[in-house]
């Protein structure tokens, strides 16, 4: 068990568009992926989150929509119906790309905020391939982080309020590689990041 414990962590940073709340009566429509970087007994290290994504769009599962989530991605409903992966291939092969990028260490999903992301994907993964690679709860958020090492209450942070240096500069476009690509950035930068103690 020991040795288990001491293997690094490789943060993935995980970004999900849906159609609705939850997921069952509504559809994971995409998700996106990008490797954050490592930490280790002696530290983190950042990784270019351009160089290992992954990327997929669904096909829904229900008929059930809910009109302004789905404007959100702009997804194409229809065209998904048509065009989408079966989520039960494409969560297959996202757990394959998991354990690829991931050997040697202990994935955990990052995103922010995580809660509704990781709703979304777990209850896919469970559902669709009958595990998880990050476990049941291999999950970090980002904006969790952020309030502690600022020393706030977690209902008083926003990205609006954070330093702009903790920012990405890119621009969050509700594309879900885009958007887990910017979010990886912001959990390097928050990673690096000494807090308000300074």
């Amino acid at each position: 068990m020991g040795a288990r414990r001491s293997r690094p962590s490789l943060y993935i940073s995980i970004d999900i568009e849906a159609d609705g709340p939850i997921p069952g009566p509504y559809s994971m429509l995409s998700f996106g992926a990008a490797v954050a970087g490592v930490q280790d007994t002696e530290g983190f290290t950042a990784a270019d989150p351009e160089q290992q994504t992954f990327y997929r769009e669904l096909r829904p599962i229900s008929g059930e929509f809910v009109p302004e989530a789905l404007a959100v991605s702009g997804l194409d409903r229809e065209r998904l119906h048509r065009e989408g992966a079966e989520p039960a291939v494409a969560l297959a092969e996202f757990t394959d790309w998991v354990r690829e990028v991931g050997v040697g260490a202990q994935p955990v999903m990052c995103g922010y905020p995580a809660s509704y992301d990781w709703t979304f994907l777990y209850w896919y993964l469970i559902r669709f391939t009958g595990a998880s690679p990050f476990g049941h709860s291999g999950c970090l958020d980002m904006k969790t982080l952020y309030a502690t090492k600022a020393g706030l209450p977690l209902r008083a942070v926003a990205k609006r309020t954070m330093p702009p240096e903790l920012l990405s500069k890119r621009r969050h476009t509700h594309h879900a590689l885009d958007d887990a690509i910017e979010q990886a950035e912001l959990f390097a930068n928050l990673m690096a990041w000494s807090g308000n103690s300074q």
